[in-house]
């Protein structure tokens, strides 16, 4: 019995007819209907085959639902028409952004375009922010072999990007007291098999002594030293302005929409603002991933979104931990997942972050947050840190992962698209493995294109981001130098996180920098304290609107859909930016 045979027996005693799977060698086609989306990612699940070559293309539809469609900007106009470069990169996550950087160190014509106005609106801005270790990986996955070359990245990457990252350890904790036998020699195995040399073993009383704060419930952990924290939309905001220093060109609200083929290659790609010729194309599109591949005809793979909630605390909740931490309990639920539950830790900037869940579902851009999630988050992470309390939350976010069934990456060739290099499948530990993959991915790139020309090293690139310092974090006397050489950096604008109108100029000027309030925020963080822009946004809103010189009411929030002002409800100046 073939493979195909065996897996119809297995979806028509699972579905009674509903689905059926047609092998395409390298890929399994399921078509059909289903009642629900469960349902739809579990057919999908048990398609998937040892041999993970061959992918699995889930097109089983929702019975009643209408499509989804993707957002797209409304904005057209004809400044890409007739652009020739070398390189097209699609999509501006962690994982485009990198790979344009990686690229910006060769004599290439590089471009970026991404469908938002910002990068790292999508999953890259939406996670929260971990350095991986791997310990859950299995040696052979791509997903492994990567986290462990980046993790060991970061101290260089972030120095030269000017990025904040610590590295705070990461505590697996278990409160089943029979299980440290077995998950000692876990430890053991991955150190010397899997390679996680930084993994140790720590009794309840030692933890207890370092960590007063967590559960007495806990019996014993699993302790990895090499585990960090960093803000991820400031490395991806940061690998993009680097790479724009040096070359690369960056085309913010632009959507690819249709693609050209000839004898097996992409020869146009039809963009919102014209037609782009590209000599050869990286499908980072995150979610959408599988549409590009769709258009180019070489679609081997499908995305199916697993939305994740995140919870943000008050800098004051920061004193109950200064690391990462999460209780592990060992069930069959573990044994399948493909989520580590999430946890808690203390990002750069001093706050906690619960989360993330896991939770699959239909839709690719729904990032809204829902209570079940913020109710989930707390019960499990409470038996790590009794004391965590959502009363102090102060904001959430949700975010949609891009993972495909065989949940690893992919990072290979187009199969039937001669120029078209998929980087697909990338969630966590995604953001940890992109500086990593990137170099290789960069490299594939040249090698392929130095089969047309000679390609070489450029001299002038400059690893270095250039920014301006935070005032918060400078002394007394180093503030009031900057404050000499101009006063608008004496001039509070956002008094939670201590941000100046100089800072705020500063950040405008930027590389790529869209003229938002959130590309403001997540630049130099004016509204991330406490009272969430209560105070500063309206003085942020009017800086944008002065410098640009426009109306209050044509400064968005985060896209030109989040129309932040309508008009004024009293009388007096109708224009924020003249009051």
């Amino acid at each position: 019995m073939s493979r195909i045979q065996r897996l119809n027996r297995k979806l028509y005693r699972k579905f009674h007819g509903s689905v059926r799977a047609f092998d395409g060698g390298d890929r399994i086609r399921l078509t059909g209907q289903l009642d629900s989306w469960d349902d739809i990612y579990l057919a999908g699940s048990m398609a998937v085959q040892k041999n993970k070559r061959i992918h699995v293309i889930n097109e089983i539809s929702l019975r009643g639902a209408p499509p989804i469609v993707m957002r797209c900007p409304s904005h057209t106009d004809s400044s890409l028409e007739g652009e020739h470069p070398d390189v097209l990169i699609i999509g501006g996550g962690i994982s485009g952004c990198a790979i344009a950087r990686e690229l910006s160190k060769w004599d290439l014509s590089v471009l970026l375009v991404e469908k938002e106005a910002d990068v790292a609106l999508q999953a890259s801005g939406r996670n929260d922010g971990e350095v991986h270790v791997g310990i859950d990986l299995a040696k052979g996955t791509l997903k492994q072999k990567y986290v462990l070359q980046g993790n060991r990245m970061f101290d260089t990457l972030c120095r030269d990007l000017d990025v904040p990252f610590r590295r705070i350890g990461q505590y697996a904790c278990f409160t089943q007291w029979w299980l440290r036998v077995p998950v000692t020699l876990y430890a053991w195995w991955r150190r010397f098999h899997d390679g996680v040399k930084d993994v140790r073993i720590v009794g309840r009383k030692r933890l207890l002594e370092d960590h007063p704060t967590f559960s007495p419930e806990i019996r014993f952990a699993m302790f990895n030293s090499s585990a960090g924290i960093v803000s991820p939309y400031e490395l991806t905001i940061a690998y993009m302005e680097n790479a724009a220093e040096n070359g690369v060109k960056v085309s913010l609200n632009t959507v690819v929409l249709s693609m050209r083929q000839h004898q097996g290659s992409v020869t146009e790609v039809h963009t919102n603002r014209g037609t782009v010729y590209p000599t050869v194309i990286v499908n980072a599109a995150g979610v959408f991933a599988d549409t590009v591949a769709e258009m180019a005809g070489d679609r081997f793979y499908s995305i199916h979104p697993r939305r994740g909630t995140d919870a943000i605390q008050d800098v004051k909740s920061g004193t109950l931990m200064d690391t990462v931490v999460s209780v592990v309990t060992v069930n069959r639920d573990l044994l399948t997942s493909h989520s580590k539950g999430g946890g808690l830790l203390k990002t750069v900037h001093g706050n906690v972050l619960a989360g993330p869940d896991a939770v699959e579902c239909r839709e690719k851009e729904d990032f809204s947050t829902r209570p079940e999630s913020i109710a989930r988050i707390y019960e499990k992470q409470k038996r790590s840190i009794p004391a965590v309390s959502e009363r102090d939350i102060i904001t959430y976010f949700t975010g949609v992962r891009a993972p495909t069934y065989e949940e690893d990456f992919i990072l290979e060739w187009g199969r039937r698209c001669k120029n078209l290099y998929h980087v697909a499948g990338i969630q966590s530990p995604g953001l940890t493995s992109a500086p990593a993959f990137a170099v290789d991915v960069a490299q594939e790139l040249v090698d392929r294109l130095s089969l047309r020309r000679e390609i070489s090293l450029r001299e002038s690139f400059d690893p270095i981001r250039h920014t301006t310092p935070l005032l918060r974090d400078l002394s007394p006397e180093e503030r009031a130098e900057w404050i000499g050489k101009d006063p608008d950096y004496g001039m509070i604008v956002c008094r939670c996180e201590e941000i100046s109108k100089g800072e705020i100029l500063d950040a405008l000027a930027r590389p790529n920098c869209p003229q938002t309030v959130d590309a403001v925020k997540k630049r130099v963080r004016p509204g991330m304290g406490r009272c969430q822009g209560g105070f500063c946004s309206p003085h942020v809103i009017s800086l944008i609107a002065e410098r640009n010189g426009i109306t209050a009411h044509d400064v968005r929030k985060s896209s030109e859909e989040s129309v932040l002002l309508y008009g004024p409800t009293k009388g007096g100046p109708t224009d924020a930016a003249e009051s």
